[in-house]
């Protein structure tokens, strides 16, 4: 019989208190954040990209809540439209790099052999690089863009979820259920899909959500050194790139996204190791029988 305190197991059928402390606080300013950006059509008072000379540097006032920038664009608009191009990215990036982990870490802790050597080689040697230089000279070869930032944040980042499944893998394959389903006569892909991915699910998800903060912070350095996301596009890095030169006279057209990156990016790692203490207090023995 499979057990219920292996490590990993579904959070779905545990109660999980998320309102509270700076959890909750993390959860509603999220939720916040993100309804904004949904509704940014409808919230924003301004066409983020509406260029209009004559109320350039325009200061905080009731027709433009943060001012505009040197082009004459409303900041509060380009701030809730900016919401929707760095989170939607970073999910995408964070979704495909933990299916492009989850697909080589899966064959390398399941299979073994000489197959694992391999692949475990190719990790250690993109695991040796440094992750920033990494990312830089891929996307400083590939050009500026949205393409390149997308490949760039997507190579460096699968080798840490593929090491993560390899071992949760190779840990779950030699558990006793495992081992009575194969004596069964089970195959290889009902073990793995019906036995063994279910159970990753709690530690996934956990790395994904810290990933998806750190992805955010990622995008933001890139346009800020003009290798992501280019002008006119109302991104947060690039309104801090933007706004670069006008910081000692007009320090709110930075500081307005800068914090809007840091904000999110900490409210996701509050939600993450929320969601990392709950499986560590799930998977403890004398914790899973309360």
């Amino acid at each position: 019989m499979k057990p219920e305190s292996v490590s990993g197991s579904s959070l779905t059928g545990h109660r999980i208190t998320w309102l509270k402390g700076t959890t909750g606080m993390a959860v509603l300013i999220l939720a916040a954040v993100l309804l904004c950006s949904i509704l940014a059509p409808w919230l924003a008072p301004y066409d983020p990209n509406q260029v209009n000379m004559t109320e350039r540097l325009a200061p905080l006032s009731a027709h433009h809540l943060l001012g505009t920038d040197t082009l004459g664009r409303d900041v509060f608009s380009r701030l809730l439209y900016g919401g929707r191009v760095s989170i939607v990215l970073a999910i995408a990036v964070t979704a495909v790099t933990m299916l492009l982990g989850l697909v080589i870490g899966t064959l390398s802790g399941y299979w073994g052999g000489w197959a694992d050597d391999v692949i475990q080689a190719v990790v250690s040697m993109f695991q040796g690089l440094p992750g920033l230089a990494f990312m830089l000279a891929i996307a400083g070869t590939l050009g500026p863009g949205t393409k390149s930032l997308f490949i760039a944040l997507i190579v460096t980042s699968w080798p840490d979820f593929s090491r993560v499944v390899r071992g949760e893998v190779m840990k779950l394959r030699e558990e006793a259920y495992v081992e009575g389903i194969r004596s069964l006569g089970a195959g290889h892909t009902y073990i793995i899909v019906r036995h063994l991915l279910p159970n990753m699910i709690g530690p996934l998800v956990v790395l994904g959500t810290i990933r998806v903060g750190r992805v955010i912070l990622s995008i933001a350095s890139l346009s800020f050194l003009g290798l992501g996301l280019q002008p006119p596009a109302p991104d947060w890095g690039v309104m801090v790139n933007d706004a670069r030169a006008h910081f000692r006279s007009y320090p709110h057209l930075m500081l307005a996204p800068g914090l809007c990156i840091g904000v999110v990016s900490l409210c996701i790692n509050w939600i993450g190791d929320h969601l990392r203490d709950q499986l560590d207090k799930k998977s403890s023995p004398d914790k899973s029988l309360l």
